[in-house]
């Protein structure tokens, strides 16, 4: 049997399996387990032990656990109560203002924790009530909450970032450095378009009553809360561009700054701490097993040569190699709308990279690129993740309908920030080539 057939079993296999519900890690390892069992015989698994710890024994993977860690703690600490207190006396006075001031938190909340789900339930709980306590239309305060939370797969330390560079080879480094400016693009749009709306429709994002307003002083005064954050991001990302600590090293300090703010506030009680390692070891296994499905399936893909195949045949495609690159774009959005970002990454990862590389496109540039489509697959319906962290911390008369009404504005500025990074690709290499040459 040819490769082409037998590649094209795989990914058939592969598609039928995710349909029927099936985990991603069992997807991946049974698909590989099966065909190299057809293909080899039985003795090929003799293999897969060795292929599965070495994939493992990598330094970078210590950095998931710390990070994750960091989010835990950080989600617990009071600390974006804190932030969200000194925004809200900032930015209430202006329309759309307490929005505006929820998309900088959670951009600030992003750049400590890396991950999407502590920052939109904690805003959900906070931010949402406040917004429609005072007039706020749904769309505009579901609409802020989601997209600013979803900046945390993009702006560094971000865990997807780290599952990328783990797949590729790419530096941590590189990439966090490379995440920075997308991601300040993507929320100063978000903030734009929230600002713009409200002056046209008013009614949308009212100004706080004049009695709710912080006087100057109370606004100098609350910015104390925002030392706290400012270190630990210092301690997290100035020590990686910097080159004083890798990613791994970093990880480990943010992990302790985290719990020396939640201390500093003193709401982090042992019930909680041990319900963040939980959870922190939850998530981790989660990931280990996906990329244990993934190390085994991905060697048999490159056993076959299947690599050499496809990438042949995209080379020879007449769509010149931007029409490649968009081509890739639109099918991880579309996978998006389906499956969760690590997933995408398994699957997607060993078939477009060696591609992206023939091209001669920057690697990094092209991971930036993929990781702001990840983003994207946090708002996209159906399963976009941040869609149901809304559900859950949403008053009861919201609807899905709603929450899914009120993010399509904000994907299609997520659409604009990545056709934008396409277009000008310094905005990801400017930092990256300053910093880590």
């Amino acid at each position: 049997m040819s490769i082409e057939l037998i590649t094209l079993l795989m990914f058939v296999s592969l598609i039928v399996l995710l349909l029927t519900g099936l985990p991603l890690a069992f997807t991946l390892g049974s698909i590989a387990v099966g065909f190299a069992i057809w293909l080899w015989g039985i003795q090929s698994l003799y293999t897969f032990p060795s292929i599965m710890f070495a994939g493992l024994n990598n330094f970078i993977l210590v950095a998931l656990p710390l990070f994750i860690l960091m989010a835990n703690v950080l989600e617990r600490s009071g600390l974006a109560e804190q932030l969200y207190a000194t925004l809200y006396k900032w930015t209430g006075a202006m329309g759309g203002g307490l929005a505006i001031g929820t998309i900088v938190v959670c951009t600030i909340f992003a750049a400590m924790s890396g991950i999407t789900g502590a920052a939109c339930v904690t805003m959900g709980l906070i931010a949402l009530p406040s917004m429609l306590k005072f007039g706020y239309n749904k769309d505009i305060a579901l609409g802020s909450v989601g997209a600013g939370s979803a900046l945390g797969t993009l702006i560094p330390p971000s865990i997807t970032m780290v599952i990328y560079a783990y797949m590729t080879g790419d530096s941590v480094g590189k990439m966090f450095a490379g995440g920075v400016f997308p991601g300040v693009l993507l929320s100063g749009l978000f903030m734009l378009y929230i600002g713009i709306r409200c002056r046209i429709q008013p009614h949308m994002g009212p100004p706080l009553p004049i009695e709710e307003r912080a006087t100057w002083k109370e606004k100098f005064i609350s910015l104390r809360n925002m030392i706290p954050a400012v270190v630990l991001i210092g301690l997290v990302l100035g020590t990686i561009f910097t080159g004083i600590a890798t990613p791994s090293e970093a990880a480990a300090v943010g992990a302790l700054g985290a719990i020396i703010i939640a201390l500093f506030y003193r709401n982090l009680k042992f019930k909680d701490f041990k319900e963040a390692g939980y959870r922190t070891i939850n998530a981790t296994c989660m990931v280990m097993i996906i990329l244990v499905g993934a190390n085994i399936f991905t060697n048999v893909y490159i056993a076959l040569g299947a690599p050499d195949i496809v990438k042949s045949f995209i080379l020879d495609l007449p769509i010149g190699k931007y029409g490649v690159l968009i081509m890739m774009q639109l099918s991880l959005f579309l996978l998006g709308c389906l499956l969760d970002p690590t997933g995408i990454i398994m699957i997607t990862v060993p078939v477009y990279v060696p591609i992206i590389r023939a091209l001669g496109f920057d690697s990094v540039w092209f991971a930036v690129l993929f990781i702001v489509n990840m983003e994207m697959s946090y708002l996209t319906p159906p399963f976009g993740f941040n869609l149901f962290y809304l559900k859950s911390v949403a008053p009861g008369d919201i609807t899905m309908g709603d929450i899914y009404r009120s993010v399509w504005p904000f994907v299609a500025l997520q659409a604009v920030g990545l056709a934008l990074c396409m277009i000008f690709p310094q905005i990801i290499l400017w930092l990256p080539r300053v910093f880590l040459g």
